[in-house]
């Protein structure tokens, strides 16, 4: 779940920045880039910052301005630079209030980071009645879209990008709705494309990096490790190659290793999904204590990202529904799914309602998140158990056995949990 949202809020920021032939048929029937190092922002932020203490008036920088903070909040995992972009986006509207497509672009990008989508959406669509063929607005509109589960329409509105600029940020995103569809062919395809167009080293370890999650989405570990140590040999600290090769290393059994590679990440980014994962595996691995160390780490974390107005429902519907704080789960678990919809906020329903004993109840909303046909361990896993605790073995043993044979390391809580579930159903057949 922390890597869907990751990208998708990478997505929205890079498609901010425009990098043969027309490519219609990419997303048809017919068979995205990082953001920059600390540095590189830091020097963004830098320069935009001298350019306006030396001309305030100069709207276009500031709107410059603003999407650098929000992308050093991502890149430090410090939420207190949303304020600054906001300070500096509205700076911005106030010198120039009429057809400020760069102001809107940023404010899409910075609501889609507090994972206000409904807001990213209406930002993008102002944009795009300035310029209604401006492509990273169709960018920010099919983020905001796609995490409404508006799905038709935002694929739509990727396709609408990809038309208007083929370039890395439009290939990377149209790998995502074909990942979300379960066509993972396609999604490599894309992705492929997006490396191979991509305009710099940032761009570059994106794809690579999206390329390996796919592999170790799909149980290839070794083609896993290949593509982030590919990406590594570029960006040796990029904190997002490091936590795939942390996967890989887990997968392999090589713990200790993994281990140490979690504890350098959380050092240097404290990110919430970040700290579970690193909590998870050391609970697995018998020390409970610092397990509860990183968990409570985890929700300081989450507090911190709400008071700066980030929206973090559905991270904590799942994590509270693993981390035995089960009322407290259904309880953001159906404020995510008011406010969207998606597959995952169905999944993340279902989760917590059958952790607090509502199983049947939960049924329904596991279906769902099945609707895009999406290849997930964890949505089959989890909808596997639900049948099996409301009595459909056949269909509990199907969807048990899919997300082991889909990618039996898909995790160290749950992947060991789905076979002790399949064997009290008979086991695999």
């Amino acid at each position: 779940m922390a890597r869907r949202l990751a990208r998708t809020t990478v997505l929205s920021l890079i498609g901010l920045v425009v990098v043969g032939s027309a490519t219609g048929a990419l997303m048809s029937t017919d068979p995205p880039p990082a953001a920059p190092a600390v540095g590189p922002v830091v020097d963004t932020v830098a320069r935009a910052e001298r350019r306006v203490a030396e001309v305030p008036g100069d709207w276009r920088t500031l709107a410059d301005l603003g999407l650098a903070y929000v992308e050093r909040a991502r890149s430090t995992g410090d939420p207190g630079y949303y304020p600054r972009a906001q300070s500096a986006l509205e700076r911005s509207t106030a010198v120039h209030p009429a057809d400020n497509a760069p102001a809107e672009l940023g404010f899409a990008a910075l609501a889609a980071a507090r994972h206000d989508f409904a807001t990213a959406l209406a930002h993008a669509d102002r944009a795009l009645t300035v310029d209604a063929y401006l492509a990273p607005g169709y960018g920010a509109r099919a983020d905001a879209l796609i995490e409404l589960g508006r799905y038709d329409e935002g694929f739509a509105s990727v396709q609408r990008m990809v038309d208007l600029h083929p370039d890395a940020s439009s290939f990377a995103r149209a790998s995502y709705t074909w990942e979300l569809r379960g066509d993972t062919g396609r999604a490599r395809a894309a992705l492929e494309r997006a490396l191979a167009a991509a305009p710099d080293a940032a761009s570059t370890t994106f794809a690579l990096y999206q390329l390996g999650e796919l592999a170790f989405g799909a149980g290839d570990v070794d083609g896993a490790g290949k593509r982030f140590d590919e990406g590594r040999a570029r960006a040796p600290q990029d904190v997002t190659l490091r936590i795939g090769r942390a996967r890989v290393l887990t997968a392999r059994g090589q713990v200790d290793r993994a281990l140490a590679e979690y504890k350098g990440v959380v050092t240097r980014l404290p990110n919430p999904g970040y700290l579970a994962e690193y909590g998870d595996l050391l609970a697995a691995n018998g020390d409970p204590a610092a397990a509860r160390a990183q968990y409570g780490l985890v929700r300081a974390g989450q507090r911190l990202l709400a008071a700066q107005g980030v929206n973090t429902d559905l991270e904590l519907a799942l994590f509270d529904a693993d981390h035995d704080a089960p009322a407290a789960a259904l309880e953001s678990a159906r404020a995510a799914y008011a406010a969207r919809p998606t597959v995952f906020a169905a999944d993340a329903l279902a989760w917590a309602l059958h952790v607090n004993g509502r199983s049947a109840e939960a049924l329904p909303y596991a279906r769902e998140a099945q609707r895009l046909g999406t290849r997930s361990a964890l949505l089959a896993y989890h909808l596997g158990v639900i049948e099996a605790a409301t009595g459909d073995r056949d269909g509990a043993r199907t969807h048990l056995e899919s997300a082991l044979k889909l990618n039996p390391h898909f995790s160290v809580v749950h992947a060991p949990r789905a076979r002790q579930v399949l064997a009290t159903l008979g086991g695999a057949r």
